[in-house]
């Protein structure tokens, strides 16, 4: 390490922040993206307020070492990813919610906020924040923000980027701002506060967040429907889709993922179908009534073998559970390399088929999640541990993927990020013209290049 920048930083924070123990250091190196290469940070610093942050990236600048910001390390693109001698700055600790405000419909929270912690929160003042990815009871607003999560309530509700009102930022000449507004309206200047919310910490370190807030959504009805393949299932999501309907949840679970969390939790999901499809309505009264029925009957028009309105609440909840659980309980069968594309609604059905033959191209087993509602489909290429032809083939599985979903005028990906597994794809879903325009934000916002270098977009 070198003894300037440890200097620097012993000079400006308390000894506890600062880690140097190479064990510690070692469980900072990466996110849980698989295969995803990582580097050794020199030092691990544990920030635990704005000054801290601003006193890190001023002794960065002056040193001319990365620093690369960290919340739960969730992340399933590698963006968090350190670099050989970087600075890896955790904000695990500015974990504080701030201030909830009934009257505004706002809260604001410390990017070491977890997700879920934020929504039980603003719960007891009747407000709900709606971005709520699986990661949720681990994951961080900060690493939200930084990624633009989505989570299962997108499909009607929208993403993180929907709800950001202002964020503070240490920004990469070291300086403290604020941008955005607590106003339900604003347009004064550019959306500085839009730019920052997935750009992965290579514009700037947020160290504060404003979020709307909604009302409690009231009770809901959940519809599921088995189906013999996921081709069939997307056929489903394109009928609830054309008959212009709005789920408040619809999400794709396939066999293989309710048989993994069935041996992990014992919780006797195991169905008699190849594909589950989940819907959730929280329209209220009769209207309410209607959009399940006309959900179910969606279903069943596309060939679903069962479709029927759960009347039992703890069993409706536990299918979504079981959802929420499917990426941890697979990881437990092997190294899992996680997909995060989107495609036209129109074109799920064909992506599905497209991922189905992919795997048998490649000999891969692939699971298939999906936030189905917006197209956003999460392929989950398993592998046998320590299997290094096995892990080839799922890499050349996942461009393959990658390249269908561009051709079928999609996204590489919908809301884990670029990081580093998806640089290429993002090379070859923009052009050079507009991969330029960002290299000249992050050239004025970052002109050291200082701030997790080496992602996205370099």
């Amino acid at each position: 390490m070198p003894s300037e920048l440890l200097a620097a930083l012993r000079a400006a924070l308390s000894a506890d922040r600062i880690v140097l123990d190479p064990d510690i250091i070692e469980s900072y190196r990466a996110d849980d993206a698989e295969w995803a290469p990582s580097g050794i940070p020199a030092v691990v610093v544990r920030a635990t307020n704005t000054a801290e942050v601003q006193a890190v990236v001023q002794a960065c600048i002056a040193c001319r070492t990365p620093v690369v910001a960290r919340g739960a390390g969730t992340g399933l693109s590698g963006g968090a990813n350190a670099i050989d001698g970087c600075v890896v700055l955790s904000l695990e600790r500015m974990n504080n919610v701030l201030e909830i405000n009934p009257l505004e419909r706002l809260a604001v929270a410390q990017p070491g906020v977890v997700n879920d912690d934020l929504r039980a929160a603003v719960a007891p003042h009747g407000l709900w924040y709606p971005p709520d990815p699986a990661s949720a009871p681990w994951s961080t607003i900060g690493g939200n923000v930084a990624t633009n999560a989505g989570g299962l309530c997108c499909v009607k509700y929208g993403v993180t980027r929907d709800y950001v009102l202002a964020l503070e930022v240490v920004t990469g000449t070291g300086e403290i701002v604020r941008l955005g507004r607590r106003t339900a309206k604003g347009v004064a200047g550019f959306d500085l506060t839009g730019l920052m919310v997935g750009s992965e910490g290579t514009l700037g370190i947020v160290t504060e967040v404003t979020v709307k807030l909604r009302p409690l959504p009231t009770a809901s009805r959940t519809v599921a429907g088995y189906f013999d393949s996921v081709v069939d299932a997307g056929r489903a999501v394109r009928a609830i889709a054309e008959a212009g309907l709005t789920p408040a949840a619809l999400e794709l679970v396939d066999r293989h993922c309710l048989e993994a969390v069935d041996a992990w939790k014992n919780m006797g999901l195991s169905v008699d179908a190849n594909a589950v499809l989940l819907a959730r309505s929280d329209v209220p009264g009769a209207a309410g009534d209607e959009e399940a029925t006309a959900i179910l009957e969606c279903c069943r028009q596309s060939g679903a073998t069962w479709a029927a309105q759960s009347t039992d609440a703890d069993e409706a909840e536990a299918m979504f559970a079981a959802r929420r659980l499917a990426y941890p309980a697979l990881e437990r069968l092997g190294p899992v390399l996680t997909e995060d594309i989107v495609v036209p609604k129109a074109h799920v059905p064909e992506m599905l088929a497209r991922i189905e033959r992919i795997a048998i191209r490649h000999n891969t087993k692939i699971a298939n999640i999906a936030h189905a509602g917006d197209g956003n489909l999460h392929p989950l290429l398993i592998t046998p541990v320590g299997d290094e032809d096995a892990r080839r083939r799922a890499q050349a599985a996942f461009e393959d993927i990658v390249s269908d979903a561009l051709d079928l005028g999609g996204t590489v990906t919908g809301e884990h990020g670029v990081g580093l597994l998806k640089m290429d794809g993002l090379r070859r879903e923009l052009s050079p013209a507009v991969l330029e325009m960002h290299r000249a934000v992050k050239a004025a916002l970052d002109p050291h290049g200082i701030l997790n270098p080496g992602k996205v977009f370099t």
